[in-house]
């Protein structure tokens, strides 16, 4: 299981939402490119670097963070929030990101995500479903639709997309566990695709729980940053 931990964008500071309320925000550095290489000192090897200012705006914002990590680590980025056009994603994966993570336009514009997966290849894509009882979320969780998760998945596991990065807005910044049984019926409804945890991870029993029902990624914000989860604990898993 990949340890992925996220580092979400204000304004060019880190920053934590809670619930994904932008009036809920904990600023926790200043300086992100600072947080990235801390956790590349500690051996990992991934990030999941979210552009909140971009998410809200339909429009990526915080690509010259995104630059900066890039050009300075060598995680294996993951970047999203405000992708929406071939403009915004070119200039995601020419400021460094390794995968582009793709939330709103699978849902918005089904024909245009399609041509880029044709275009770039399925596996440069993360697709990220944020839900709250088992319906998708989109536009930085401000709207939602009627689509459930587990048809969703299908749809982009049928055009080769693999990775799936499910957050529970419910359980989002709250350090209460998470969504457990969710992932279980993903992974039992669709066991090929590598389903990646987000949200609510609060302790190391969280992660051995997640591995043993067989997700292939888990990403963790809050609990680093709050100290509930030390870069030390974390090298077991790596």
């Amino acid at each position: 299981m990949t340890i992925i931990p996220a580092i979400d964008i204000i304004d060019g500071k880190c920053v934590r939402l809670t619930k994904g309320d932008y009036s809920q925000k904990t600023i926790y550095n200043e300086d992100p490119l600072e947080v990235a290489l801390q956790f590349e000192d500690a051996g990992i090897q991934r990030l999941h670097l979210v552009d909140l200012d971009g998410a809200k705006a339909g429009d990526v914002k915080n690509w010259k963070v995104l630059e900066k990590i890039a050009g300075k680590t060598k995680l294996a980025i993951d970047f999203s929030g405000g992708i929406s056009s071939q403009k915004n994603l070119e200039i995601t994966f020419n400021s460094g990101a390794t995968f582009a993570s793709i939330g709103s336009i699978a849902i918005k514009d089904e024909l245009t995500f399609t041509g880029w997966i044709l275009a770039y290849g399925a596996h440069k894509f993360i697709i990220g479903a944020d839900v709250k009882d088992e319906i998708i979320c989109i536009k930085g969780w401000t709207e939602t639709t009627e689509i459930n998760v587990f048809d969703f998945v299908e749809k982009y596991k049928t055009k080769g997309v693999k990775q799936f990065f499910c957050t529970d807005i419910s359980k989002d910044g709250l350090l209460e566990g998470p969504a457990t049984d969710l992932y279980k019926k993903i992974i039992n409804e669709h066991p090929s695709i590598d389903l990646i945890a987000s949200g609510g991870v609060s302790s190391i029993n969280d992660l051995m729980e997640l591995r043993e029902i067989g997700c292939k990624g888990v990403i963790i914000g809050k609990a680093i940053y709050e100290n509930k989860i030390s870069l030390n604990d974390l090298k077991k898993f790596l």
